[in-house]
């Protein structure tokens, strides 16, 4: 596998002339400026490009191109923001670019309650509580119906929880939830996202599944003429959260969506860290069953804790050896993967991956480093996994 580092861009705190020291192969970026909805112009991503160019690098992958709200409620701007993302593809193409990962969450992407959980030893990393998030869904969010969502147990969690939070924590809260990740499609307030949610009226799951289904078969035969491999980054957590639809949460779930739209440039993204949320996930499995379709690997590992609420578990993100994923057995899978379409003469045969996330440790603690994206963190999870790769026959 071909070991990259994500990189926010100009404003990213880890210079690029560093990650040589790291070891790292490739950059996977953004043109995080450009809202959804819009086109990437080719002099835009031509300018990123030479930037990496110049510190030693290309880019490999796109993470991400965002898929717009309207895209996904198919809004009367829909059809505007299809042609958008088709352009941009034809100017990532034409830079050379081939690998674009998106998602399809509804409304907000990536969801932590907090982004510095103390660690035993020392450090800190993101986490997770269903108790917390109930309690930012009922008091701050206030949305209708949200009581409805939970377990009487985590009802009364989130009260008592809600009236222990100084105002402080309560905007940490908030912030945390609708605006605190980095990489995010959108950064929304709380008034936003209480209109969002009206979007979704009526869109039940299997309805946003074909709304998913109806934007690949619109701009995957593009990226397969154009030699680009699309892949879905699963949902994280892979949960429902305020009541919206989730679609990609499992082996299941990609399996229906692959199938629809049966083209290899319509492929996964496979985050072992979103999906190993999930007690029923299994790793080497995955690989097996979508192995010709994964196009990027997100390589990082979660543990679920207590939960009042085993459908809803909370959960923080742990060293890459040592969470319930089974890294090991998932490497060596994806390892087998690419002797297969070696084999096969593929031109995709090296999958790109990167060392997803990481706890802060010594000199990344301090507030300095971007949440979920520090650096010695991130280069003790990419020691470890090189040394799993380089002990796989």
């Amino acid at each position: 596998m071909k070991q990259c580092w994500r990189w926010f861009g100009p404003q990213d705190p880890i210079a690029l002339q560093d990650l040589h020291q790291v070891g790292v192969e490739g950059i996977v970026t953004a043109l995080h400026h450009i809202p959804p909805g819009a086109a990437w112009r080719f002099q835009d991503i031509e300018e990123r490009q030479n930037l990496l160019k110049a510190n030693g690098y290309a880019w490999d992958v796109v993470e991400s191109l965002p898929v717009s709200e309207a895209i996904k409620t198919q809004s009367p701007e829909m059809p505007a923001h299809i042609e958008a993302y088709k352009s941009s593809l034809r100017a990532l193409a034409a830079q050379g670019i081939k690998v674009v990962c998106y998602n399809f969450m509804p409304i907000l992407d990536w969801t932590r309650t907090e982004l510095r959980a103390k660690q035993p030893h020392g450090g800190v990393a993101m986490a997770f509580s269903a108790v917390d998030f109930a309690a930012f869904d009922l008091f701050i969010l206030q949305r209708k119906g949200a009581e409805d969502a939970y377990l009487p147990a985590i009802l009364d969690a989130a009260t008592s929880r809600f009236a222990a939070l100084s105002d402080t924590e309560k905007a940490t809260l908030q912030h945390n939830i609708t605006a605190g990740l980095p990489g995010a499609n959108d950064q929304w307030s709380v008034s936003d996202v209480r209109a969002l949610l009206g979007t979704y009226d009526g869109i039940s799951p299997a309805l946003l599944r074909n709304n998913l289904i109806d934007f690949l078969s619109q701009v995957a035969p593009l990226a397969q003429d154009l030699g680009v491999r699309l892949c879905c980054h699963p949902d994280d957590p892979p949960f429902s959260l305020m009541g919206l639809p989730r679609v990609m949460s499992s082996a299941c779930d990609y399996a229906a969506v692959l199938d629809a739209v049966d083209l290899a440039a319509n492929g996964a993204t496979l985050c072992t860290g979103s999906l190993g949320v999930a007690a029923g996930f299994d790793g080497p499995a995955f690989v097996k069953r979508h192995g010709p379709r994964i196009h990027f690997a997100h390589l990082r590992n979660t543990r679920r804790t207590r939960s009042l609420d085993p459908n809803m578990p909370d959960f923080h993100e742990s060293p890459h050896l040592d969470g319930d994923t089974d890294m090991v057995g998932t490497v060596q899978a994806l390892i087998r993967e690419e002797a297969r379409r070696s084999a096969e003469g593929r031109e995709d045969s090296v999958i790109p991956m990167r060392p997803d996330h990481g706890q802060e440790l010594l000199g990344d603690l301090g507030g300095h480093s971007t949440p979920g994206y520090p650096l010695i963190g991130r280069m003790r999870g990419l020691a470890e996994l090189r040394g799993v790769m380089a002990a796989c026959p």
